[in-house]
This record gives C-alpha cells, sequence and structure tokens, in this order.
C-alpha cells in the first residue's frame, strides 16, 4: 500500500473493484478536507492542546479527526476550524470529469 502526505492511499484499480463511484468520491473528499484541517493546523504552529483550548473540542477528539476516524459533526468542524481562520463552503464541484461521480441527469 502506497502513502502520500502521510496518509495511506489505496489502489485505484482495487477501488474500482470494491467500491462505487460515489463511495470512491466521498471518501477523496474526505481526505480533501482532513488534509487542508491538518496541513491548516499545522502552518499555524498551532499543537492539538491549543487548538483544544481555542475551540472547545477536547484534543482526543481532534486526534480521531485528523486520523479520520469517526464522522465529526458538522458544528465540530466548524469549531476546530473558525480558530484557525478557516471555514466549510459549498461551492460547484468545477467538472463531472475531475470526480468520480455520476453527473446529475
Amino acid at each position: 500500500m502506497a502513502t502520500e502526505n502521510g496518509f495511506r492511499v489505496w489502489d485505484e484499480e482495487l477501488d474500482k473493484e470494491l467500491f462505487t463511484p460515489e463511495e470512491i468520491a466521498e471518501s477523496d473528499m474526505r481526505a480533501a478536507l482532513i488534509t487542508a484541517f491538518v496541513e491548516a493546523r499545522q502552518k499555524q504552529g498551532v499543537s492539538q492542546r491549543q487548538l483544544e483550548a481555542m475551540s472547545g473540542i477536547k484534543q482526543p477528539q481532534i486526534a480521531r479527526m485528523e486520523k479520520g476516524q469517526g464522522n465529526p459533526q458538522l458544528s465540530t468542524m466548524l469549531k476546530v476550524l473558525a480558530p484557525l481562520g478557516k471555514t466549510l463552503a459549498v461551492v460547484p464541484i468545477k467538472t463531472w470529469k475531475n470526480t468520480r461521480i455520476t453527473p446529475p441527469k
């Protein structure tokens, strides 16, 4: 199994055999969100403990989020992103070609 940016990367051919395009796209989006969150925290030199004090979200929960474990609520994500000067946004997907999701009909 290969790694990229410290995260395990699955073989794409195996992905296609085991998961639907929608499941793969969701996993890709989750990984991108987690990566952006960790990079923002680290770039600002904020430890998980410091982020706990800033956000009110306990450090063990932050650690689980960064490992991609569990399914944090939207409010939790917003609470940890705000002190880092970040938020979530709903934006159009630029092209359906760059995703593995089938466009709506």
